[in-house]
């Protein structure tokens, strides 16, 4: 079995394969019970997020890493892989711009 950090570089290899930008990893192991990382990532366009997330999910399998879910892959704005511990965000500039998970989840901004 995988561990949490092994599942994390896993995440960012399979996204840094597809080319995806400014890949952060973020520790909630402390703010939330549900996961442990979260790791954030840019595509550039809908179909370069649709092929980050396959990516992600491929490389998921082929590790035997469970997937617990995967929403938003119809629109690919923003399309979340989740596999218990460790959840990857994928999304276009704008929406990530305008969610800024990296601030909320590093408590910088008031929620």
């Amino acid at each position: 079995m995988l561990d949490l950090e092994q599942i994390c570089t896993i995440s960012v290899n399979a996204l840094e394969d597809v080319k995806g930008d400014n890949i952060v990893v973020i520790d909630t192991h402390e703010l939330s019970p549900l996961f442990s990382r979260m790791v954030v990532c840019t595509g550039s366009s809908n179909r370069q997020v649709k092929a980050l997330a396959n990516n992600v999910i491929e490389e998921y399998k082929k590790n035997g890493i469970d997937i617990v879910g995967v929403e938003g892959e119809a629109g690919g704005e923003w399309v979340l892989v989740d596999c218990g511990d460790v959840v990857v965000h994928i999304m276009l500039p704008q929406v990530r711009n305008y969610y800024d998970l990296e601030s909320l989840w590093n408590g910088q901004r008031p929620a």
